[in-house]
C-alpha cells in the first residue's frame, strides 16, 4: 500500500513539532500534524490483530495500547455495560417504576424534543409496550414551552390521572416544576445527563452520571444511554420479583432497543469511547436489521442504500427526527421512533422530511445573517473573541443550535446563537469546541443571575435570557471562558493519521478503516493528507458543495467533495486551483453507484503547494 509520511520541522527551535507536508498554516489557518503513535505499539497491534500497518497506526493514534486494542476493535456490552445499581438513585428509580407497574398506576414520560430526548422517550415507550404496559409520552413544544419540564405541563398530566412522570434528557435543574409536581401529588423520576448543581430537585430519584456526588467514569453517556441502563435495571428487578413469571410475559430482549440508543448517542455528539462505543457498535448492527419501522422509513426517505453508520445516523436520519421539534410538531420524532405501524411510520417520515427541508431553508437565512453580524463585530483585522454570541429578533429558535454549530466550526470558538421574541426574551443555543465546558459556563451565568434558565453539558447548552442583560452576559462569558478557549485553541492544528498516495485510496482500505469505528466525538474519523494533487476538475454542486477530481503524481485519480464550502476559503482555493497542485486533507468514505463501490475523499482542509 502506498503510504508515506512527509514532515517538516518548525523553524522555531523551541518547537520540535513536525508539520505534515510542511503545512504550518492551511487555508483554514491550521497546522497539519500527525497523531503521535509509537512504532513498536503500531507493530504490536498490527501483528496481534492481523491488521495493515496503516490501520494499526489509526488505532495507536487514538491512545490505544496493545492491551486495550482487543476491546477497542471489538467493543461488547458484556465487558463495558455497568451494573445499573452503581448509579446513585438508580435502585430507587427502578423500585418506584416497578411499584407503579404492580399497582396499575398511570406513568408518563416527559422528554426533550431533540434526538436524544426523542430516542429516550421512544425507548421507554417500546419497553413498556413489550411488557404489556401503557406509557403516556409528553414532548413539550419548543416555541410555546421551551426546554425542560414546566409547571403547567406537570399539572396537566396530574389532572389526566398520571401518578408518576419520568423526565428524560432534562429535569436535573427543574427545581420549581418538580416542587409543584410534588405538591400536586405527582411523583417525578429524573433520567438525565446534563450538568448538575450541588443541590438536586425534590424528585423520587435523580439518575444522572453528571451529578456532583456521582462516581467518575460514565459522565459521557447520552441521556438515551442512561435510559437504556435504567430499563436494564427495571427489567432485572421485575425478573427478581418473579413478575414476568406470574404475569406469563416473556422477558423482552433489551438488545433490540439498541438502534435507538445508537441514534441518540451519535446525534447528541457525546464521546464515542468505552461504553458509548459499545452501545453504538451494537446499536448500528440492530439498525441494519431495519426492525424499527420509523428508522427504516427515515432511512428510505433519506436515500440510504447501504448498512447505516454514524454518518447516516448523524447527518441523514437524526436531522429528520429533530426537524419536528425545530419547525414542526414536537412529538413527531418520538412518535415515529416508537410506532410499530408501518403506514403511520411512512406518513410521519414524509412529514419529517418536509419539515427538514423547511428547516434547511430557515437555517440558511439565519446562518447568513448571523455570519454577517459576527463578521461586522469582529472587523477585517480584529481578534476573534473567546466566545461568539450573536442575537436578533425574528430568528427561528428551532435552527439556532444548528447555526451555532456552523459558526463554531468556522471560527473554532464556542458559539451561542440567541433568538429574541416580541417580548424581549431570548432563547439561546450553544455549541462548544473540544476542551471547553460550555454547559458549566452557562450554569455559572444562571447562578450569577444573568440568565433566567440554562444548562447543558460540555459540548452543548441552552439558555433563556432577558435581552436587557445581553451585553452583561457577553462580558461574563468572555471573561469566564477566555483561558479555557485560549488553552484549547493554542497552536490550532488538524491531526492527521498519515499521508497517502491516490493509488492507496481504495474501497478495501475504507472497509478496513471501518473496523476502527464507530467514529464521532472522542474517536475522530481518520484524516489523511494527499500531497501535490493536481485539480483536474472542480465545480459547485448542490447547496454550496465543491466537487472535484484530483490526480496524484502516481497517475491515479480520486473524486472528492468539500461540503458547504463554495463561499468559504477552502472551496475558493479548490475552485481557483484548476490545473494546479494543492495539498488536501480529509476523510475517506465508500460510494456505491450502480453496483460499483469506489472510495472518495471528503475534503476538510487544503493548502497551497
Amino acid at each position: 500500500m502506498n503510504i508515506i509520511t512527509i514532515t517538516k520541522k518548525s523553524n522555531n527551535q523551541d518547537n520540535q513539532e513536525e508539520f505534515v507536508l510542511g503545512v504550518e498554516q492551511s487555508v483554514t489557518r491550521r497546522a497539519w500534524v500527525q497523531r503521535p503513535a509509537e512504532y513498536r505499539v503500531i507493530q504490536a497491534i498490527a501483528q496481534q490483530h492481523n491488521l495493515p500497518e496503516i490501520i494499526a497506526r489509526v488505532v495507536a493514534g487514538r491512545g490505544i495500547d496493545l492491551e486495550q486494542s482487543g476491546d477497542f476493535l471489538n467493543p461488547t456490552l458484556r465487558t463495558s455495560l455497568p451494573d445499573p445499581s452503581q448509579f446513585k438513585d438508580m435502585d430507587k428509580a427502578c423500585a418506584r417504576i416497578v411499584e407503579a407497574i404492580e399497582q396499575g398506576q398511570k406513568v408518563a414520560v416527559f422528554g426533550d424534543y431533540d434526538v436524544d430526548g426523542a430516542t429516550s422517550s421512544a425507548l421507554l415507550k417500546r419497553f413498556f409496550r413489550s411488557i404489556s404496559q401503557d406509557l403516556m409520552v409528553y414532548i413539550p413544544d419548543r416555541i410555546k414551552e421551551g426546554y425542560g419540564p414546566n409547571i403547567k405541563a406537570f399539572l396537566d398530566l396530574r389532572a389526566k390521572g398520571v401518578d408518576l412522570v419520568v423526565t428524560v434528557d432534562c429535569g436535573t435543574v427543574s427545581f420549581e416544576p418538580i416542587t409543584a409536581a410534588n405538591e400536586a401529588g405527582l411523583d417525578v423520576i429524573v433520567i438525565d445527563h446534563h450538568q448538575a448543581e450541588p443541590s438536586l430537585p425534590r424528585a423520587v430519584a435523580v439518575v444522572n452520571p453528571n451529578r456532583i456526588d456521582e462516581n467518575d467514569g460514565y459522565g459521557h453517556l447520552a441521556a438515551v444511554g442512561v435510559a437504556f441502563i435504567f430499563v436494564v435495571g427495571i427489567s432485572r428487578l421485575l425478573r427478581q420479583k418473579g413478575w414476568y413469571e406470574t404475569q406469563k410475559i416473556t422477558e423482552p430482549d433489551l438488545l433490540n432497543l439498541l438502534d435507538l440508543v445508537a441514534l441518540g448517542t451519535i446525534c447528541d455528539v457525546v464521546p464515542l469511547v468505552t461504553i458509548n462505543r459499545a452501545l453504538v457498535t451494537q446499536g448500528l448492527k440492530v439498525m441494519a436489521r431495519r426492525s424499527n419501522a420509523g428508522i427504516k422509513e427515515l432511512g428510505d426517505i433519506s436515500g440510504i442504500k447501504e448498512e447505516p453508520g454514524t454518518y447516516h445516523a448523524g447527518f441523514l436520519i437524526g436531522p429528520r427526527v429533530n426537524a419536528g421539534g425545530r419547525v414542526g410538531r414536537a412529538e413527531a420524532g418520538s412518535r415515529i421512533l416508537s410506532t410499530d405501524d408501518t403506514i403511520e411510520a411512512a406518513e410521519l417520515a414524509k412529514e419529517l422530511h418536509h419539515y427538514n427541508a423547511e428547516r434547511q431553508a430557515i437555517e440558511h437565512l439565519v446562518l447568513e445573517q448571523a455570519m454577517n453580524q459576527v463578521a461586522a463585530n469582529i472587523g477585517p483585522a480584529g481578534e476573534v473573541p473567546p466566545v461568539i454570541i450573536a442575537y436578533a429578533e425574528g430568528w427561528h429558535p428551532g435552527v439556532i443550535g444548528i447555526v451555532a454549530g456552523r459558526l463554531k466550526e468556522f471560527y473554532q470558538r464556542p458559539t451561542i446563537i440567541i433568538a429574541i421574541d416580541d417580548n424581549g426574551i431570548g432563547k439561546g443555543s450553544g455549541r462548544s469546541i473540544y476542551g471547553v465546558d460550555l454547559g458549566a459556563a452557562v450554569t455559572a451565568a444562571r447562578q450569577a443571575g444573568l440568565i433566567s434558565a440554562g444548562g447543558g453539558h460540555a459540548m452543548a447548552a441552552g439558555l433563556t435570557i432577558d435581552s436587557t442583560f445581553m451585553e452583561e452576559f457577553r462580558t461574563f462569558m468572555k471573561n469566564r471562558m477566555a483561558k479555557s478557549v485560549s488553552d484549547a485553541t493554542a497552536g490550532l492544528t488538524m491531526k492527521l493519521d498519515g499521508v497517502l498516495t491516490a493509488t492507496a485510496i481504495t474501497a478495501d482500505l475504507v472497509d478496513q478503516l471501518n473496523r476502527v469505528g464507530p467514529y464521532g466525538q472522542g474517536n475522530a474519523q481518520p484524516r489523511f493528507a494527499l500531497g501535490n494533487m493536481t485539480v483536474q476538475y472542480a465545480d459547485i454542486v448542490g447547496q454550496n458543495h465543491v466537487k472535484c477530481t484530483l490526480k496524484g503524481g502516481d497517475g491515479a485519480t480520486i473524486k472528492a467533495m468539500a461540503f458547504r464550502a463554495s463561499d468559504q476559503p477552502l472551496g475558493q482555493l479548490i475552485l481557483s486551483s484548476r490545473g494546479r497542485k494543492i495539498h488536501v486533507a480529509g476523510t475517506l468514505r465508500n460510494n456505491s453507484w450502480n453496483g460499483t463501490v469506489s472510495a472518495e475523499m471528503f475534503i476538510d482542509d487544503a493548502a497551497v503547494v
